[in-house]
């Protein structure tokens, strides 16, 4: 990220634009975000590895749908997605996908059943995951967006 430039910008329409990556599955989409080189495109990659579809890499905008929060892709960024060396690569894009998740990459979580955390955005509460340092990451989050996780 360039110096002076925020984690997310705030359009006058009410759009915001985040530095995150964000994959769909089952019809809601995950918001993976955190510092440059924390690995948002590689879990991205893996997410779709695993059946999830790419919604937009790098930058993701953020706005208020009408019954949920919305993600999608920048038009000059949609269907690309970064792997470090290995270049731009295409994939079928999503589209606009109602979030569900937030994934932050910059904390770990240290808890073996961790307490339910959340995050604000744009007014709203969204359940959020700390980072995961283990293989079962991804399949985990694609498993919670299918059918959620006990109480």
């Amino acid at each position: 990220m360039e110096q002076g430039q925020s984690l997310s910008d705030l359009h006058s329409d009410g759009m915001q634009l985040l530095h995150a990556t964000s994959v769909a599955c089952h019809g809601k989409a995950v918001l993976i975000q955190g510092c440059s080189g924390t690995g948002k495109s590689t879990l991205a990659l893996q997410l779709i590895a695993l059946g999830g579809v790419l919604v937009a890499d790098d930058r993701t905008q953020l706005w208020q749908g009408h019954t949920s929060l919305m993600v999608d892709a920048p038009d000059r960024l949609r269907g690309l997605i970064e792997a470090r060396g290995v270049g731009i690569l295409r994939a079928v894009p999503a589209g606009p996908t109602p979030l569900a998740l937030v994934v932050d990459l910059d904390e770990l979580e240290k808890d073996r059943l961790p307490e339910r955390h959340e995050t604000m955005l744009l007014g709203q509460s969204v359940p959020l995951l700390r980072g995961v340092s283990e293989p079962h990451f991804a399949p985990a989050i694609l498993q919670l967006l299918a059918h959620g996780r006990e109480a």
